[in-house]
């Protein structure tokens, strides 16, 4: 078979054979570099990746194409494993309030904060709702993101909520970044059950998650666990019933307290728990037994000046598998560039370069159930690749703030060149 693409030349960074299962303690950045390789495509997927010119020259013919990236790296296009990518409106009014020293639970209490975002999300039609989500994929395209999950959350109503899901889809149908899409319901109490919270649940269970299924709207059910959001017994209702239904569970968990939703995840067997800055240290036990992935969002508790840091190394010594990601949201991480979220990771977290890299693509893509579609430059995954204008994988996070991508491939099309998206 000959390729229609051929990347050559480049400084090929991946991770290799870890498709079936994430990258755990001390493997978590076992990454491959190849000084000078080639990446070999065949329409939608990756035909090989070796450093031996005479084996790539093999696969060519008359009509391959070519990308020269001599002096860049190679990578898999990052996938972004947790944003809340379907909202209307942003909280930047919500800034000088946190810098004067309210907490996040503070400004929701106040009718801030997600709240917030319901209203304008309610008010948006689908068609303002769609044109939002794609201004925001070509920008994480062009950061170099080929893969996002997207939750809904900011409805609250079985016909927002669906709303929010329908948009993801549509938007999924229409641009290059693949998009997962997961049910977050459960986000917050909306301001009309205030005073009948098991109403709201009883709603979720049994009005808006078996139409989200029977749509086929999302793959995975979420619920933020947490003080003032929905207790270890609501949430566990709610994922419960989406597991019957079909629907992986996911968990924000221990965030702002020890409310237990690392453990609840391990409970459920949930695909992962989000955040887990206050988690505990017997329950991230109980979530390594589970082969629970934990998603840690770094920008988040730097954007909320959280003094307690979600424990990363102690993670990784109790073999939890770790993921990250941006948390794309508007009221406390309205962040799109996981160049930038590898940057924090690193200054903020602890991980070294190599870490952030495999918690970043080929871990994040197990945290949505993608790891043998995406994640690493391998024969038969999809052909998802970011050239970037770095010498080395190091000086990604350690160059922070700036955009260092110079071509996305997603699926085997170049997506964007010279800073600009060309899909279409």
């Amino acid at each position: 078979m000959k390729a229609s693409l051929i990347i050559a030349e480049g400084r090929v960074v991946t991770t290799v054979g870890y498709s079936q299962s994430p990258q755990v303690g001390k493997a978590l950045g076992e990454v491959i570099t190849l000084t000078r390789g080639y990446v070999l495509v065949q329409g939608e997927r990756i035909l090989a990746v070796t450093d031996n010119y005479d084996e790539a020259m093999a696969y060519c013919d008359a009509e391959t194409s070519t990308i020269d990236a001599t002096g860049k790296l190679v990578m898999p296009g990052y996938v972004d494993c947790h944003t809340h990518l379907s909202f209307a409106g942003w909280r930047d009014h919500e800034l000088p309030l946190r810098l004067a020293g309210n907490s996040y639970l503070d400004i929701l209490a106040s009718g801030g904060g997600i709240i917030s975002t319901v209203t304008k999300t309610r008010a948006a039609t689908p068609a303002e709702l769609l044109a939002k989500v794609r201004s925001s994929l070509d920008t994480m395209l062009l950061h170099g993101t080929t893969t996002v999950e997207a939750k809904s959350g900011y409805g609250l109503t079985l016909e927002d909520e669906l709303k929010q899901l329908r948009v993801l889809r549509e938007a999924d149908g229409q641009h290059p970044v693949d998009i997962v899409r997961t049910f977050m319901g459960a986000h917050a109490l909306p301001p009309e059950y205030a005073a009948n919270r098991k109403g709201y649940i009883g709603s979720l269970v049994h009005d808006m998650l078996p139409q989200v299924a029977a749509e086929r709207l999302a793959e995975f059910c979420d619920c933020f666990c947490e003080n003032k959001a929905f207790t270890i017994e609501e949430c566990r209702k709610v994922l419960l019933a989406a597991q019957k239904l079909g629907l992986g569970a996911k968990v924000h968990a221990d965030e702002i307290t020890p409310l237990g939703g690392a453990l609840l995840a391990a409970e459920l067997g949930a695909v992962s728990a989000e955040h887990l800055i206050h988690a505990d240290s017997a329950h991230l036990v109980a979530m390594a037994a589970a082969k629970v992935i934990a998603v840690l969002l770094p920008a988040t508790s730097f954007i909320l000046q959280t003094p307690k840091r979600a424990p990363f190394k102690e993670m990784l010594a109790l073999g939890v598998p770790v993921a990250i990601s941006t948390d794309y949201n508007p009221g406390t991480s309205p962040l799109p560039s996981m160049q930038l979220l590898q940057s924090m990771a690193c200054f903020h977290y602890g991980f070294t370069p190599a870490q952030a890299f495999a918690a970043s693509t080929i871990n994040a893509a197990h945290a949505i159930r993608r790891g043998e579609e995406c994640g690493s430059l391998e024969a038969c995954k999809l052909a998802d690749i970011t050239i970037l204008n770095a010498p080395s994988l190091d000086f990604v996070p350690y160059h922070l703030g700036v955009n260092l991508v110079d071509k996305v491939i997603k699926r085997g099309k170049l997506v964007v060149s010279e800073g600009k998206c060309i899909y279409g």
